[in-house]
Order: C-alpha cells, then sequence, then structure tokens
C-alpha cells in the first residue's frame, strides 16, 4: 500500500491489457471512465463517489457494479459503519490498455481525443490550454516505440502528487493521417555549386 499523495492508497498492477468486449464496454462509458480516473487517487466508497460526481448513490453503485464484474474495480479494504460493512472500491491496474481488438469492436470505445477536445474548449476560451499537434512520416515500428515512451509519460503524469485546486488534463494520440508529405529528395545538381 502506497502513502504517497501521487499513488493510490492500495495496491495495484501498473498495466493490464484489456480487449474482451465486457472491458471494453465498461471503460467506453464516460461515468465509468470518470471513476476509473478517480481511483488513481485513492480507494473510496461509492457514497463518496457519488458526491464527487454529482450523481445519485444507486446510479454510481451500478456502474462501480458493472466496473467491478469487468475485473476493473475490486474492493481493497472495508470498515464499520453502524453494524454494515462500508466498502472501499480501488482500480485493478493504473494503466488499463486495450490490447488487440476485432474492428467491430472499436465502436465500443471513445475517441478520448474527441473527448479532451470537448472537455479542452473552456481551457482554450480561456487562453489556458497548452496543446500541440505534429506531423511526421515514419515507419510503424517507430510509431510504436514512440509510443511506448508516450505511455511512459502518461503514467508518471497520474502518479504525480495530487495537490492544488486544479484538475488538469493530459491528452495524446498517435494515429495515421492524411496529411500532405514532401516528395523523395531527387539527387542532382548542387544549386549553389559555381560552374
Amino acid at each position: 500500500m502506497s502513502n504517497d499523495a501521487g499513488s493510490p492508497d492500495y495496491d495495484l498492477e501498473d498495466l493490464r491489457v484489456v480487449s474482451s468486449p465486457r472491458e471494453l464496454r465498461a471503460m467506453a462509458d464516460p461515468l465509468r471512465s470518470t471513476i476509473l480516473e478517480l481511483l488513481l487517487e485513492r480507494a473510496a466508497t461509492v457514497s463518496e463517489l457519488a458526491v464527487a460526481v454529482g450523481r445519485p448513490r444507486s446510479t454510481v453503485a451500478h456502474h462501480v457494479g458493472l466496473l467491478a464484474d469487468a475485473g476493473m474495480l475490486k474492493v481493497v479494504r472495508t470498515r464499520k459503519v453502524r453494524a454494515i460493512d462500508e466498502r472501499y472500491y480501488g482500480r485493478t491496474a493504473r494503466i488499463f490498455y486495450v490490447g488487440a481488438i476485432h474492428a467491430d469492436q472499436a465502436r465500443l470505445l471513445t475517441n478520448n481525443l474527441a473527448a479532451a477536445a470537448a472537455e479542452s474548449g473552456p481551457a482554450h476560451e480561456a487562453d489556458d490550454l497548452r496543446a500541440i499537434t505534429r506531423h511526421t512520416r515514419i515507419p510503424r515500428e517507430r510509431a510504436a516505440e514512440f509510443w511506448e515512451r508516450v505511455m511512459e509519460l502518461a503514467s508518471e503524469f497520474t502518479q504525480l502528487p495530487r495537490s492544488g485546486d486544479t484538475v488538469y488534463g493530459f491528452a495524446a494520440g498517435l494515429y495515421p493521417a492524411e496529411y500532405p508529405a514532401l516528395p523523395p529528395t531527387v539527387p542532382g545538381p548542387d544549386p549553389d555549386a559555381r560552374d
């Protein structure tokens, strides 16, 4: 169990690859995604989660149950409150990474970049958005290597100590794009050479 303010206060795997329809459906719902994010800070009860997301306890309990059934949440501890066991839920992994899936399963997933774009709208309007988009022509293997480094950075971001008054979002994407590219260089005479 970790006492660091940047890590959950319970044990969990660093990475879990998910690909089953049950796991994908569990992750796809925006409320369930928020619940998973909140539990990166610390374990919480259904009541605490309901307060945090501003939804009825029964609604949150339903979504917590679906996440637990998908193996993404577990009870990490309990405590007695007036003769009733109060359950504290935690994630089963710090990062849930979507593995190989069938094309028809892709529709179950949320487009994280589209969700981040919508979420970042107010920050853009307030001129408080840090964002960058770059395009480069590289082999698929290099893209995979680069994505590994992005995942390391995302993991570091989720482990930062929780403090301050503002929650910051971090979005990253790597995708094939229809974007112009220069043609290959054709060897020829040096235009700067003198005759």
